[in-house]
This record gives C-alpha cells, structure tokens and sequence, in this order.
C-alpha cells in the first residue's frame, strides 16, 4: 500500500510543485461550492410542492454535496456561536448564572422543535426563495452542533492553567491579547475534537432537517437525508445501501481534508515542558506548510491583521487592579439573585398558566411521567458509555500511533448517521418481537456515545508529556496511574463530554423513541415519542409541554450532579 509524503518528501519535489496542488486545490473547491450552493437560489413558494427526490444513485454525489454545504455553514455558525457565548459565559459571573442554565435548557430542546418554530419563520424572511428552507434546514442542524462545542470552550476558559493566568496579567495583556495568546491557544484541543464530534452529530439530523413535516406541511430539501427518508419510505434497501456507501465517501473526504490537518495544527497549542513524542500527521497540513502561497498570503495579510489586533487591544485594555468590598459584593450579588429569581419564576409561572389552560393539568402529570421514562433511559445510556468509552478513549488519546491509526475510524463511527441503523435495527426489532421500549436505549446510545469518546480522546491528549513521563519513571501503572494522572487530566474533558450526551441523548430520543420502515411504526413510552407526536400534527400546546418537561428534567440533572462535577473540575482535577 502507498504512503503519504512526508513533509521533508515534500520539500524535495521540484519548487512551486506544491504551490501548485493548493491552486488547483483550492480553485476545484470553490467551483464545487459555487455548483452545489447555486441549487438554494431557486424558487419556491408554499404551499407548492418541492420536487420529489429521485432515488437515482447517480444523484448521490450532488445530494452529499448539498447536505456537506449545510453542514460546514452550520459548523461556522456554531463556531462564532461558541467563541462569543462561551466566553461570556466563563468571564462575567453574573451573566454566567443566566447563560449556562439555558445552554442547558437549549441543548436539551429536540431539533424538531427548532424546525416546528422557525420553518415558518425562515420561509417569512426569504419569500419566493429556497433560501428560506435552506436556512431552516442549517439552523436546525446548528441546534445538532453548537452546544457541545460551547460547552467545552467554557470549560477550558474556566481551567485556564494558574501560572499561564498569572502571566498574562503580570504582563498587562489587553483582554484581546488575553483571547488570542492564551484563552483559544488553551482551548484549541478540545474544541478541534468536539468540533469533530459536533459535526458528526450534525449527521445523525441531517434526515430531520433536510425532510421537515411539521404543521401538517412536508417539505423536501435535495440532500442525502432525504434521500434515507425517501428510501426509508419506499422500504428500499438496495437505495439505503448506496446512501450509506455515499455518507461514509463523504465522511473520509472530509476527515481528510478537514479534520485531519486541523487536528495537526491544533497539537501546537499543548500545553507542556517537553515536545509530544510524536506528532498528529496530515498531508494536506504538509502540503500547506510546504507551498509558499500561503506564506506569502499571510505576509500580504499581516499588516491588515496588526492594525486590527491593535485596534482590538485599545478597545479592550487590561483590567486595573481594585479592591472589592466584600460586603458590598455580596449585597450586589443578593440583589441580582433576587431580581433574577423573580424573571424566571414568572417565565415559568406564565409558561405554566398556558400549558395547563390548554391541555390540562393531568396531561401535565402524564408528561412529567413520559419524562421519568425518557430520563431512566439517558442514565443507563450514559453508564454504558463511561464504562465502555472512557477507557478506550484514554488508550487511544495516550498513543500517537494509536491516534494517527483510528483517528479516521473514530471520526467515521461518530459522524455516520445512527439513524441510517434505525431502519436495519426497526426490521429486526419487527422480527423477533423486540418492544422499543428497550431497543431505544439502543438506539439513544448509537447517537449519543461518543460525545464520552471524543472528550476522553481530547482530555488524554491534554495531559502534558513531561506528567506521562514522570509517571513512568515512578512507575506508576494500573489504577494508580488512572488516579493519580488520567482521572484528573481527562476529567474536565468527561464531564463535557458527560454534559453533552445526555443533552445528546435527549435531543435523540424524539428519533429513537419512534421509528418506522415503510408503513409499519413502532413506538416507545416516552418523551421524546410524545413530542415527535405532537409535532408531526403541529400541536403547539403539546410541543411546548414537552420541551418545557425536557428542559425542566436537563436543568435540574445538570444542577444536580453536573454543575458540581464542573465545580470539582475548576478546583481539584485541573492542571
């Protein structure tokens, strides 16, 4: 089998040889997205009928172009999404009390919801266009991506390493400078690997968001998701099978291209003593470290980037140094706890008055129930996944080798759409009498596991080389070592991956919780069938019930357990 040149081999081919793969690189990859987008530039006008997509496989690589679009325009979204929410999160306390309990609130409402509400609004905004599902379907797979990424980004501003901390306010660092030198550099990591994990998850929604049918309206978008709900309906296996063989080319393309020279990049920013043992390799990184356009751009580009830096530094000066009253802080914080405390209770008072004036207060009871199911299910999901992933995400993150070598397995395992199982699993399910009540812990953890992987892959990473070494030297082995280097290096990294496959897993349940091959539907007792259900119908006053009854079980977990494990994670198990 061939192997990919080197950087050093790649130095030795003839001069500008490089050069030239990233133009033509570079000019085939916009005149693909110039092809592919100019398809969400046509009319459309409901309540027409959008064109039936055509089970051709000869379609498929269009239908995979059109769905990948969407999916890099949602993972930028969510980028900005994540860099501005996240750090105002972790950097205003007050703002944070607010902030966090609805990114949990926002993590855990089912993307059916999203597109039950803002279908309606995005076709309003673009009138006559495409552009208005486009923009449904985009944003509906941000609601897939952004969470998790914002999560980490929070939880690696709150464990900023102490002495780096201090440095930078020894030094008067602007709080751009803060930003830019420290605060991203530190995050880079673990926001690289959980926007791979994001992205792959954005894949298991992909169906939901390109075939939406809520108020009574089924709206077709071309893409490969629809082309799995068409197959799915005609109960055409053969047609199923090309749409997985086409998800799983498109899946390698981009680990290739994309995530495999941004996670080589992204091992730059460890934070460590002595040099990583071996580096992440990518030929794409090394065709650009090679090349001299890029370079030269970025020595073009500079001076435009200094004047900007500059400006940013002046608009956000180092923080002066001043001492707080202690008493007169926590006055301050009392009252603003007060105020807030008095918004949310009648958000929620108002929310309850509508809620039960439309459907009753025994229907409240009966959800709260559904919700107790629903949640048994994410906890059993979450055990098998720590049990299971946590381990072989260490292995993996702590070996070089092992992570060059699986890196694209593991990518391809998380981004493979679950749902592209359901079906499969629906027919054997159907065949030996298997109640979904059970198979939908199956089907949860199909979609939700490696939410633990992927952080346990990135808190490994993380753990500086000179601790490994020196763990080595004393001999540190078996549960030792775990308790006295892995379980503190990788636990920040667990508990955002813990926080967001349980919100995975309930964002999950609306696709596991009910499923169906051609005319045969089998349902489980739970929450997320509730609000499938109700959505399917559009029934608003049982959509916001059981996104109210999700989001009321999310906080109070995350209060629960996960907002001390943070707490723990700031404290004691942190670098």
């Amino acid at each position: 089998m061939k192997t990919l040149p080197s950087s050093e081999a790649l130095r030795r081919l003839p001069l500008g040889l490089a050069d030239l793969a990233v133009i033509l690189g570079t000019l085939t990859l916009l005149a693909t997205i110039a092809q592919i987008g100019a398809g969400s530039f046509v009319s459309f006008q409901p309540p027409n009928i959008l064109p039936v997509v055509d089970l051709d496989p000869r379609h498929l690589p269009y239908y995979a172009g059109r769905s990948t679009l969407r999916m890099f325009l949602g993972l930028f979204l969510s980028t900005i999404f994540t860099l501005v929410y996240g750090y105002v999160a972790a950097r205003y306390r007050r703002a944070e009390k607010i902030l966090i309990p609805l990114l949990d609130i926002l993590q855990s409402i089912p993307v059916l919801t999203f597109l039950a509400f803002t279908t309606t609004y995005f076709i309003a905004l673009f009138p006559g266009s495409l552009l208005g599902l486009e923009a449904a379907s985009i944003f509906a797979i941000f609601t897939g991506q952004a969470w998790n990424m914002t999560f980490s980004f929070y939880q690696s501003l709150k464990t900023v390493p102490q002495e780096l901390d201090e440095a930078v306010t020894l030094y008067r660092l602007s709080a751009w400078q803060r930003f830019t030198k420290l605060e991203v550099p530190n995050a880079a990591i673990g926001l690289v690997w959980n926007g791979m994990m994001s992205f792959g998850g954005g894949w298991f929604f992909v169906v939901a968001s390109e075939a939406i049918s809520v108020l009574n309206q089924n709206y077709t978008l071309p893409g490969v998701g629809s082309y799995v709900a068409a197959a799915i309906t005609a109960k055409n296996l053969p047609d199923l099978g090309w749409a997985t063989l086409s998800i799983a080319v498109t899946i390698w393309l981009v680990d290739q291209l994309f995530w495999r020279p941004l996670v080589a990049w992204a091992d730059k920013f460890r934070v460590e003593q002595s040099s990583s043992a071996t580096a992440p390799e990518s030929w794409v990184y090394d065709l650009f470290t090679t090349a001299r356009i890029p370079r030269l751009l970025g020595q073009f580009l500079r001076p435009v980037g200094d004047k900007i830096d500059r400006l940013l530094s002046n608009l956000t000066p180092a923080k002066s140094f001043r001492v707080v009253d202690p008493d007169k802080q926590i006055g301050n914080d009392r009252l603003y706890n007060i105020g807030l405390l008095f918004i949310i209770g009648g958000c929620i008072a108002a929310i309850a008055d509508f809620i039960i004036m439309t459907v009753g207060f025994n229907e409240v009871i009966k959800v709260l129930g559904l919700g107790f199911l629903t949640m048994a299910r994410v906890i059993v999901m979450l055990a098998f996944a720590t049990l299971v992933w946590t381990p072989i995400g260490v292995t993996i993150g702590l070996s070089p080798k092992l992570t060059r070598f699986l890196q694209p397995v593991v990518q391809f395992l998380a981004s493979f759409p679950a749902n592209l199982i359901f079906p499969f699993a629906t027919i054997f399910f159907i065949r030996y009498h298997i109640s979904l009540n059970w198979g939908s812990i199956v089907l949860m953890t199909l979609g939700s596991q490696w939410y633990i992987l992927f952080n346990s892959i990135a808190g490994a990473q993380s753990i500086p080389t000179d601790l490994r070494e020196m763990a080595d030297d004393i001999g540190l082995r078996g549960w030792k070592r775990w308790q006295n280097l892995i379980i503190p290096g990788i636990f920040s990294a667990w508990v955002t991956g813990g926080v967001t496959a349980c919100g995975g897993a309930w964002n999950a349940s609306i696709v596991s919780e009910i499923v169906t091959w051609g005319t045969t539907t089998l349902t489980a007792t739970g929450l997320g069938a509730y609000i499938a259900q109700a959505t399917a119908v559009g029934d608003w006053s049982r959509i916001s019930l059981g996104s109210a009854t999700i989001s009321l079980f999310v906080v109070g977990f995350n209060r629960l357990l996960w907002r001390r494990m943070y707490k723990l994670a700031e404290t004691k198990y942190h670098f």
